[in-house]
């Protein structure tokens, strides 16, 4: 189990009671060859927060967009592109990495690799004269169009719906014993009106930057998605269902607290009104995940798990506090 006993809440996104309102923030992947986009980049986005990751190679480039919420990822470089064409096909054959927009930069590329970059998946290719405000417009574009992509979830950056779906019945074609989570939180809505959706959508970062970190602590290829709100989905090794949930659940209960005010974590409850408009008490806010295992090839589509799923969440929630369920009865 992941130990929380040190963990410092002020490093968690929303924490702090004072927060005041920051500067837009951006957060790029760069891999540059004998070039300093890097320095472009910082000019270009003075006026935002803005962190630039370096990287190599694939595997490192994996590594920072599980631990970052990677805007776009650039790849630059003033001689041969044989290496970024290979990092790009790489990127978009990835299920996690192909959501993340891709940026080639190359002064005087010839006709070939910018149609090599957009047949393997490139968003944007900066070439030619450099004017240095058409060059931040494009950039910019990019980003825009991917936050408005519906594949995405706008608050947490992670894969939506479709993807998440395409993902689950990938790992049932391949006949890979896997098992799918389903987490949520309890009595959210309560919470969410009490404090108000601003805070709401602070809890719902936290709670994807517990899952996401977690999981791609224990398991490099794991998956993380987010269904909508309060919904979550994880896959995972069947071998790691019990890490990975404990962990997942024993570091959001000792967080969650932190983002209630004092007094009502004293009292350990919220007091609002309840979706039949009757006056209840809400405790302190608590995760339920239900855990379903694809074996032996049982299961032919995502449908087929989505419902069983569904109906283990139900069991879980009933349970009090923090919990996890995995079903062990055969497919219905």
């Amino acid at each position: 189990m992941q130990n929380t006993k040190n963990i410092i809440p002020g490093n968690w996104p929303g924490i702090a009671a004072n927060e005041t309102a920051q500067k837009p923030s951006y957060h790029f992947a760069l891999c540059q060859t004998e070039v300093n986009l890097d320095f472009y980049l910082e000019q270009f986005f003075s006026d935002y927060h803005l962190s630039i990751h370096y990287f190599k190679s694939f595997e490192h480039l994996i590594t920072i967009c599980q631990r970052h919420p990677i805007d776009i990822i650039f790849l630059a470089s003033t001689v041969g592109l044989e290496d970024e064409m290979e990092l790009l096909r790489s990127i978009k054959q990835n299920v996690f990495l192909s959501i993340v927009p891709v940026i080639v930069v190359h002064p005087k590329p010839p006709d070939s690799d910018i149609v090599a970059a957009f047949e393997n998946g490139a968003e944007e290719f900066i070439h030619g004269e450099w004017v240095e405000r058409l060059v931040k417009v494009r950039i910019k574009r990019v980003i825009d169009r991917s936050r408005r992509d519906l594949a995405v979830n706008p608050s947490t950056k992670l894969p939506g719906p479709s993807i998440i779906e395409s993902e689950i019945n990938r790992q049932i074609d391949l006949k890979n014993r896997f098992a799918v989570c389903y987490a949520d939180l309890d009595n959210f809505k309560a919470y969410n009106d009490y404090y108000g959706y601003s805070e709401g959508d602070k809890v719902i970062r936290l709670t994807a930057r517990i899952i996401k970190d977690i999981v791609f602590d224990l398991c490099r290829g794991g998956f993380v998605g987010h269904i909508a709100g309060d919904d979550f989905i994880f896959v995972i090794p069947e071998d790691l269902i019990d890490k990975t949930c404990q962990s997942i659940l024993h570091t959001f209960d000792t967080l969650i607290p932190f983002w209630y005010e004092d007094q009502d974590r004293e009292r350990g409850h919220i007091t609002t009104v309840n979706r039949r408009g009757d006056v209840e008490n809400f405790p302190i806010l608590t995760m339920s995940i239900a855990a379903l295992i694809n074996k032996n090839g049982e299961f032919r589509h995502v449908g087929e798990m989505s419902r069983m799923l569904a109906d283990l969440k139900k069991i879980t929630k009933t349970k009090e506090g923090s919990n996890y369920m995995v079903e062990r009865r055969h497919k219905y």
